[in-house]
């Protein structure tokens, strides 16, 4: 590998990375042979077997797992059926963490509301019903608080299970499941996701003043917690290999679809970075590491186990970059960090217009590396176009064919050029222990 700085190293990564679909080839191997790789299951430990397998192959150093506890939920059989006014089976995914309901189903009125206030100004009218969140998507981080909370409000006002219309801006009589949460202080309940249009018309039957009954069934179980791994590989630092420069995706997925878009393809373009530092011969002044991080889709456990695992060298990873949008076209990334850490991304970015994706944005980090933030670690979240992103978030639909071999490629090239930039920079960023997002 190189000794010495390459001046020419984010041309040739841009260009080795966009003259292949290798990544989309890899990704798509992955996807239809190990399907979703939810934590807790047989897939994803077969496909981490694999990836560490091919990591090897590849040729990168220091290749190895890191042991973590992991949840176990597991959806079992389910169904969502409208009795009354007419019979019809609801397309249905219970959210996870969800409770079971009996095990004969739950037949109950449906109570229509299109917000927590609604609930609250009409919580006389919930008691012994199902509350069904008719809550149109504005926002991912806007509308998800009603995914995430719902069986919580619906418990406080003494329903009986409760369903939401699904977190998306496009739907195909899909629905979509996703994490969400109790409170001890109120009773569990089973909660559950319909479709955009099975939600819109119990609306419409609703305001005409018919009335809706459904019998919800769901077998669902939380199993005690399991050991799983994030997948580390590096290309050690020529100069200074304590340093470190974290690319990362997550492997996990939920147990739906094939996890493609959430988040194989930004997985695999962390990996890709280093495959193509380690085929160009290109070896940064600092180490470069790739982390798969595991169970981020249900309690970052992967993410946390890093960060007291390695709490002694913190002090001394100097960026942290993660893609988790789905790799579509990217466009650059966000930054959170110092407003000299910013400048120093605007510049590391400067090769990427050949490819559109130098833009430095004010935004959020991704949740796995959010949890270094508290360590002073800066990070970045390469930023793509997520127009469609959620069309297929968290559903059947998460597979291979949504995403373009060529916007995959660049994405690559996107994280691949950043992380080296950041690697062989003269002086690493400024570190923030209370990081900003101005």
């Amino acid at each position: 590998m190189a000794s010495a700085a390459d001046a020419g190293a984010p041309d040739r990564l841009m260009a080795a990375a966009t003259n292949s679909d290798f990544a989309y080839q890899r990704l798509a191997f992955l996807c239809d042979t190990f399907g979703p790789r939810f934590s807790g299951t047989s897939n994803l430990e077969a496909a981490l077997d694999w990836i560490l397998s091919e990591m090897k192959h590849d040729g990168l150093e220091n290749v190895h797992g890191e042991e973590v506890m992991v949840p176990h939920w597991v959806r079992g059989v389910e169904s969502a059926e409208m009795l009354q006014p007419r019979p019809r089976r609801l397309p249905m995914l219970g959210l996870g963490g969800s409770i079971a309901t009996p095990p004969e189903g739950l037949t109950a009125e449906v109570l229509v509301v299109k917000s927590f206030a609604e609930l609250k100004e009409r919580a006389a009218e919930a008691a012994g019903k199902i509350v069904l969140f008719n809550v149109p998507f504005t926002t991912y981080g806007q509308t998800v608080v009603i995914r995430v909370r719902g069986a919580i409000e619906a418990a406080r006002a003494g329903a009986v299970a409760s369903l939401i219309r699904s977190v998306t801006p496009q739907s195909i009589q899909s629905p979509h499941t996703g994490v969400m949460v109790y409170s001890n202080s109120v009773p569990k309940i089973p909660h559950a996701a319909i479709t955009v249009e099975d939600a819109e018309m119990m609306q419409r039957m609703q305001d005409r003043g018919q009335k809706i009954i459904v019998r919800l069934t769901m077998n669902a179980q939380t199993l005690p917690d399991t050991p799983s791994r994030n997948v580390i590989a590096e290309i050690t630092g020529r100069e200074k290999p304590d340093e470190i420069v974290i690319v990362s995706g997550h492997i996990d997925s939920w147990d739906v679809g094939q996890g493609a878009m959430d988040d194989g393809g930004g997985a695999m373009a962390a990996w890709e970075a280093l495959r193509l530092m380690h085929n160009l011969g290109l070896r940064p002044r600092r180490t470069v590491r790739l982390v798969l991080w595991v169970n981020e889709e249900t309690a970052l456990a992967g993410a946390r186990g890093y960060e007291r695992r390695h709490k002694s060298e913190l002090p001394r990873h100097v960026l942290a970059i993660e893609s988790d949008r789905g790799t579509f076209r990217p466009e650059g990334f966000s930054v959170v960090g110092t407003k000299e850490a910013r400048r120093a991304a605007e510049k590391w970015a400067a090769p990427l217009a050949r490819i559109g994706a130098d833009k430095i944005f004010a935004q959020g980090s991704e949740a796995d590396v959010a949890q270094l933030e508290q360590d002073g670690v800066p990070t970045m979240a390469l930023i793509d176009d997520e127009s469609k992103y959620f069309w297929f978030h968290h559903t059947d639909a998460d597979t291979i064919d949504k995403l373009n071999p060529r916007e995959l490629a660049a994405c690559s090239a996107a994280m691949a050029v950043m992380a080296y930039q950041a690697a062989e920079a003269p002086l690493p960023l400024p570190r923030s222990l209370t990081p900003s997002h101005e």
